[in-house]
Order: C-alpha cells, then structure tokens, then sequence
C-alpha cells in the first residue's frame, strides 16, 4: 500500500481532529505497537484484539487493555524495525471462526520471516485473554516475489462461514508476471477457503469457487486487485477498498454471489481510468462503485464498513472510509441496486496516519492510527 510510506513521512502523533460542526469523535481506548486493524470474536461481547504490525495481537476487556498479549509471534514476522521506517509488511489482521466459542479458533494474516505472505491458524488457550502458541497450523504461504509492498492483508469470514483473504499484487510497478490477472498466481486476489475443514492433502477445503474445475488456482474468488487492503461484509454484499497507483482509489461494492469470479480490472484500469490498455485481463473488467482521485494529498484507501451503530446518527447507513495520508474520514450511501455511490461526505474527523477500521458488537465502529491510537467513534456533542 503505498500510502503507508507517505503517511509515516508525514505522521502527526495525535489522536484525531475535529473541526468545528463534526459529526463524531473519537474515543480513546489506549495506545499500542502500530496497530493494523480491530475485530471481536463471536460469543466474546467484552473482548476487542488490536493486531499490532511487529506481530502481536492485544487483548482488551471492556475496552481496557490487559497487561499480557493474546498472542505473540513477533519471531515469526517480518516487520519494518521502527514506526519511522514506514512499511508494509508485519501482522496484518486477524479473523475468528464462527464457532469460535466452542473451537477457539482463530486466524491471522502476516508477512513471514522470508517476505512471504501467510495465513496461519490458531486456538484460544482455556483462559480466553490467552491463544496457544504452540497450536499453529500453517494454512497458506504466498511467495511475494521480492518486493516489501503489496501484501494485501485482510481475512474476513462471509457467507456459509467461509474465510476470504486479500492479497496484493506483489509491489513494485506493473509486477512481472502480471500476478493480479494471472489465474495460476495467488496474488492480486481475493481468495476464499474453508479452513475448518481438510481435503485430501490441503489444510484446508476449496469451496465451489469460479476456476475450480478450469485453468487457474482453485482457491481464487475474484482477481484484477492492485492491493485491497481493507474489505467487509454487509450481509451478502462485499465492499473492496483496492489502493490504487497514483491517479485513483476505489471501492467495489456487490453481492458476494456477483463479485465471484470478477476481474476488478488492474493493471488494463485503474479505477475507471486506462492505467495499461496493452494488459487487458482474461474476463470483462467489473468497475468500481466509487472512486476518487490523489488531489489534496490523498494517497491511499483505507476500506471501512456500512455503519449499523444507530447512535452514529451522521454514518448510520452508509459505508464509511478514509484515506492514509490525509487522514479525512468520509462515507457514502451504496446503491446496489444501480450500482451508484449517492452523497459522499465528510465525517468532519481527521485521524492522521489512519490504518484501519473495526467493526465491534452492536455495530460499534473503532479506528487504528500508526500512531499507536485506538478509539471508538461516538457521537460528537
């Protein structure tokens, strides 16, 4: 993601800004590693994991953070050495399992020792603030190809509990290869898996995905991504944040079953715009919902949810977004039914060095900063 660089070059060590007439603010809730995203598990109201990039997953208990971590594999990730040093690689996110409550397990999503992207399980320990380290089972190792950036980063389980993994496109300019379009290549993807269950020698089943039967990996769901850092669910409806080269930033918003087998048009588009006419890929290109361009020092997507905290009377109802250089807080109302993006607007907050959004019990909205901030939002006074 290459915002991440131009947003710790420029990194403001404060929580947000809110300019007179805002409609939320910010709740702290304690300051952390450089935390990369926020999740709850299912059968665990009191409990937040903040996933912290040097690889570790924090534990909160009512929104307190608890002294020890939940999880630690730091000796296991590739991570920039400091904040300064900006970067993307590390400990990117976290996904639990539906059944969470009665398996304890869990997912996480890193870039390993060697520079590659991996997707581990693990199980929660009998004292639920503690996993077990030792019940690792390796799921998914992507090779990168040598770059530091582009690693995609997020798991998200969706509909019939099964689990989707963001990859990027492997970093650099135009990777060689053209991994994003390439049907035989993990990366530029959005893949989908079902990791609580085997078949024959995977770790894992391949649910009835596009290519499973045809030319092309099993395990692809959609392709054409540059770097989709950040997704959700809204129901049935999956929203894609895909960080776009220079000129535009995205959002594709549609029904799972819709998104299933789409080419989201990188490298022939970048967002709506011809970024290579010579690179067409192998399906008709599905084009963005939303899109905006790098004026005023924006830089890089940082994907967000549809709100259903109603207290959040300004968002409440529209997919909420932000940008990691600037830092604004935005949000649309999508329009599936035509497939239009209606009234995006300023939220009137400003989180410098914004990493990403979390989604909590009851709707709940939290945000991460690689400041080290994580706040809730809540309605401005």
């Amino acid at each position: 993601m290459r915002s991440w660089s131009a947003a710790f070059a420029g990194l403001i060590v404060s929580l947000a800004v809110m300019p007179a007439g805002a409609a939320v603010k910010t709740v702290p809730l304690g300051t952390f590693s450089r935390p990369t995203y926020i999740a709850v598990a299912p059968g665990a109201p009191s409990l937040l994991f903040v996933v912290e990039q040097p690889g570790k997953i924090q534990v909160l208990v009512n929104e307190k953070k608890r002294a020890a971590p939940f999880l630690d594999i730091a000796d296991l990730v590739r991570a920039p050495p400091d904040a300064g040093a900006g970067g993307e690689q590390g400990l990117l996110s976290v996904a639990f399992a539906p059944n969470y409550a009665q398996s304890g397990l869990f997912y996480v999503y890193f870039v390993n020792s060697a520079g590659n992207d991996e997707v581990d399980e693990f199980k929660r320990s009998s004292n639920p603030l503690r996993a077990i380290r030792d019940s690792r089972r390796r799921l998914l190792v992507i090779g990168h190809q040598g770059a530091t950036n582009h690693n995609g980063g997020q798991l998200q389980f969706g509909p019939s509990a099964l689990l989707y993994i963001s990859t990027g496109d492997g970093g650099a300019l135009s990777p060689p290869g053209d991994p994003a379009r390439n049907l035989n290549s993990l990366l530029g993807k959005i893949l989908r898996i079902d990791p609580l269950h085997r078949t024959g020698t995977l770790p894992y089943r391949i649910p009835p995905n596009p290519f499973v039967g045809k030319p092309g990996r099993d395990e692809i769901f959609a392709y054409g991504l540059r770097n989709p850092w950040r997704f959700s669910f809204d129901g049935t409806q999956i929203a894609i944040g895909d960080v776009g080269q220079n000129r535009q930033e995205e959002v594709n918003f549609l029904a799972a079953s819709a998104a299933k087998g789409a080419n989201f048009g990188w490298p022939q588009y970048e967002g709506t715009l011809v970024f290579d006419a010579k690179r067409p890929g192998p399906g008709k290109p599905v084009f963005p919902m939303f899109t905006y361009s790098h004026d005023n020092g924006r830089c890089a997507i940082i994907g967000g949810f549809v709100v259903h905290d109603s207290s959040l009377t300004g968002l409440a109802g529209r997919y909420i977004y932000g940008d990691a250089c600037t830092g604004e807080v935005r949000s649309f109302v999508a329009r599936t039914s035509d497939q239009t993006a209606r009234g995006d607007r300023a939220s009137g907050l400003v989180l410098p060095g914004l990493s990403s959004f979390g989604l909590g019990f009851n709707g709940k909205v939290y945000v991460t900063q690689t400041s080290g901030a994580v706040a809730r939002l809540a309605p401005a006074p």
